[in-house]
Order: structure tokens, then sequence, then C-alpha cells
């Protein structure tokens, strides 16, 4: 079409790709001094958690640094989720510290920790500020941020590969985010040997926080249905389904589908642990282009509201529901709501699970792709549904309330809702089978 002076197409026609710069693959955590140097970071926060000390991986992070000439100090309070008190736990600890930049080794919990620390640390303000609305100000990060590099031990969240900060709010029992591009890490270094000491149910909450985010990205409302931005820096960092991310997506489906089972079975076969980071990091590009919808959206408050679930394999000393757990939960009771928006990617997300399709039609793609996730839940001893985790009906309007503030999230499903939709999943998904 030739273009005409002073004419705009109303939707979106711009897909921006950005990726975490990315060394993969056994033994690469060797490298990351190698990679401090060149960056010139000679003085770093080295943040983690103290389960991960028990694994002596941090002893061998920290000789790696020695030898490296780079000065640490290390801050290893991380909790397993973190919240508002954690946080500005954390950033207090930088007070008066001068740092290069922030290495974070560990799950997503560790590397959002990092991040916030990076960011508060970089422009103070009041924890609310950056928050997303309408829970904080949703304030722009102002400009760049130290250099983070990212080492993740969990095959699952994803967080070294996206723009988004994920806490508890504790007073508010709703969990909520902070997004914006210059929070990605500056390098993520992935090495496959750091998941074998992954306890069983951290795999499973982990492996199917990937499928989940991934057949959400997979899933989402096209970013060309989406309203044009009036200016460049207005462009969410969740854009919507588009070719480029659907690769990713697609592709990390594909392998969590075949290798999870593998991983909870025989915790070390290293081509189960080795497909699943990559299936890990491709959603990780995929859905920090795309972005998630209605399953991250409801699985926030069922995070914030928990009341006495104790999960096995995470050492909690308080009740916590781990965020693959609060986001998948839900996930088969959403697909079957938002499947008459996008029945071909529902379908095809179900195939490449792993599930046969073949004489499914095609209007039953939704209880397809459910049955999928349901199928994978079992096999890998998940908890059946919001009742396990602690929840009754009368929690319902509670959770819908929570769920209904993360709009952010809610647009970029492919199927409006309303708050009875929500109502709705919630109920289905007191069990799930």
């Amino acid at each position: 079409m030739e273009a005409q002076e002073g004419f705009a197409l109303p939707t979106e026609t711009i897909i921006p790709m950005s990726t975490t710069p990315t060394k993969f693959g056994y033994g690469a955590t060797q490298e990351l001094g190698y990679e401090l140097n060149r960056l010139g970071i000679r003085q770093v926060i080295l943040v983690s958690d103290k389960q991960l000390v028990a694994t002596g991986l941090l002893v061998k992070i920290e000789k790696i640094l020695a030898d490296a000439g780079v000065d640490f100090e290390p801050y290893y309070d991380v909790g397993v989720e973190p919240t508002d008190l954690s946080f500005r736990e954390a950033i207090s600890f930088l007070s008066g510290k001068r740092v290069d930049g922030f290495i974070a080794v560990g799950g997503g919990s560790v590397i959002d920790t990092a991040k916030a620390m990076n960011l508060y640390s970089t422009y103070p303000a009041d924890l609310l500020e950056y928050i997303n609305p309408p829970i904080g100000k949703g304030t722009p990060v102002p400009g760049p941020l130290k250099p983070l590099i990212a080492v993740p031990t969990t095959a699952g969240t994803g967080s070294e590969a996206t723009t988004v900060i994920v806490l508890d709010l504790l007073d508010m029992h709703v969990k909520t985010g902070i997004s914006h591009f210059h929070i990605r890490p500056t390098m993520a270094i992935i090495d496959p040997l750091n998941t074998l000491t992954m306890p069983p149910m951290v795999t499973a909450s982990s492996g199917m926080d990937v499928l989940t985010h991934a057949i959400e990205s997979f899933t989402a409302v096209p970013y060309n249905s989406r309203f044009k931005p009036e200016s460049p820096d207005k462009r969410p960092p969740y854009i919507g389904s588009n070719p480029i991310a659907d690769l990713w997506s697609r592709k990390a489906i594909e392998l969590g589908g075949k290798y999870l089972r593998r991983a909870m079975i025989s915790p070390c076969d290293l081509d189960a642990r080795y497909h699943m980071m990559a299936a890990s990091t491709f959603a990780g590009i995929g859905f920090g282009n795309a972005g998630v919808h209605l399953p991250h959206a409801l699985g926030y408050p069922i995070a914030g509201m928990v009341k006495d679930y104790y999960p096995p394999d995470y050492n909690a000393s308080e009740p916590m529901v781990p965020h693959g757990v609060s986001v998948t939960i839900t996930a088969p009771a959403c697909f079957r709501f938002t499947a008459p928006a996008q029945r071909e990617r529902h379908i095809e997300a179900a195939a490449a699970l792993g599930y046969n399709i073949n004489g499914i039609p095609l209007k039953e793609a939704g209880d397809c792709l459910a049955q999928a996730l349901i199928d994978m839940m079992k096999d890998i001893g998940f908890p059946n549904g919001l009742s396990a985790l602690g929840y009754e009906e009368k929690d319902i309007p509670g959770l819908v309330e929570g769920g209904w503030k993360q709009q952010r999230l809610l647009t970029i499903s492919p199927r409006s809702s309303k708050p009875e939709d929500l109502m709705e999943i919630f109920r289905q998904s007191l069990k799930n089978w």
C-alpha cells in the first residue's frame, strides 16, 4: 500500500524484538569471569539464596569471581517468593555501597530481586513508584540500569530474558509487577548443569511455568490487532503474539511436552535437563516479547492470598504457592475460555505438547489443550486444583477481585473477559480432574 502524507494505520504494524545476550550450554558458568572482565565490571553484588549455598554452587561462583579479579559482596538472603518486605530489605542492603553491577545466581525470585536492587539503587524511589497500575504509579524507569548478569538455576521462570519484576504485596494480598525494557538483564549465562540439584516439585513447578507462559504467548491477542502507541516509548514490553515470538514459544511447548516428564522421573538425565533449560530460554524470549495473559493474571491473587499451603521441596518458612503452581492451576479452565478466539492455535499447542489431535473437531480445541495439560499435571504429581492449595468456593470472590486488577495482562488475552468469566474459571479450577 502506498504511504500517504498524514496517514497512519490505527493498529500496530511494528514488532520490536530484543533479547538478552546469552551463553548457553554445559559449563557456560565457567565463562562468567571472562564476561565480567569483558564488560569492565570490577565490583559486584552477588545475589542468591541460602538453599543454593548448601549445593556448593556459590563456592564455585565465588572462586570464578576471585580468579577473574572481580571484587564481590554476597547477598544470600533472597526468599523463596519475593515480597515488598524482602525487596525493601534487599534494597536497604545496598545503602552506601558503590558497585559496578550485579550477578544473580538462582531462580526467578533471585533474578527478580537483583533486578529490583538494580532499579531502586540506580533510581531511588518509593516501592510503588514503578509498580504497574492500578496498584502502583507505573512511572517509567528513567534510564539504563547497571549491568546485571543472570545465572539461572531453574528451568522455568525465564526471568533472565524478560523485562519484568514480580513481587507479592503482603498487606494487599496480591502479586503484581514492574515492567520496563530497561529492566532486562544485560546477559544470561545458562548452564543446564546448574539445574541438577533442583528437587522434584521445583522441577515440576518451574517446568509447568515454562509450558504455561509459552502457551499464553502463543495464544495471545495478535500484535497487529492492538492499537498503535502514540510514540515508540509508549509501546508496552508485551505486544501480543507475533511471527517472531511464535517460533520461540512453539518450540518451548514442544520441548517441555517431550522432556518435563523425563526430568521428573530421572533428575540426573542430562539430556532432559539440557532440553528443559532450552525450553525455558526459548519461552522466555517468546513471552518476554509477546506477553502472558489469563493464567498469569489469575495466578497473582492465588499466590498473594495463600492461607496455609506449604509446597513440598521448597523449605518454605511460611505458607506460599510457588509461581509455577499459581499460574498453572487455572490454565486448563483459562484455555477452555480463550479457545473460541484462537481455536487453531490452541489445538496446535496441544499437538506440540504431544497430545494426539487426530480426529478431534476444531470446536473442541479448548478441551483438547486443557486435557493435554491435565495429563501432564497428573504425570508429574501436580496439585489437583485450587482446593489442593487450601482454597474454597468462598474464596473465589477475593480471587476474582485480585485477578481483575491485572488489566495489563488481561488485555493480552485473545478473548476479553468480565469478572463473572473469571469467577467461572476459578470455580472450574477448584479441581482439575
